[in-house]
């Protein structure tokens, strides 16, 4: 489990959170990456083709590779902060609260990193 808090608040931590629950999935592991924060925006269509940073690889490269083989997760706290619905979000992108973030964080064998 994912969870990242940055957006282009603090690009360098968006991205390593984004880049290490990419290479996870490729690499065989079950991934669930939730978007809090500022990162929320991000699960709208075209948001992360407007990140930029250098020398990391492009956020829509990375989110189309957790999406198609592990979970993303939008806080509906954030989601609804910001006034986006599940209608606004990119496919494959649920909005979840804090009980489905606790039960899988507690889940057995879960490892959870917070960027």
């Amino acid at each position: 489990m994912i969870k990242v808090t940055a957006g282009t608040d603090a690009p360098e931590r968006c991205s390593q959170a984004f880049t290490v629950a990419s290479v996870a999935v490729a690499s065989g592991v079950d991934v669930s990456l939730w978007l809090t924060g500022e990162s929320a925006w991000f699960a709208l269509p075209g948001r992360a083709a407007e990140f930029e940073l250098p020398h990391a690889a492009p956020l829509p490269d990375l989110l189309d590779a957790i999406l198609a083989g592990g979970r993303v997760t939008l806080c509906t706290q954030c989601a609804a902060r910001r006034e986006i619905t599940e209608k606004d979000v990119i496919d494959g992108v649920r909005i979840a609260g804090a009980q489905v973030f606790v039960q899988e964080a507690l889940g057995e064998g879960t490892q959870a990193l917070v960027y």
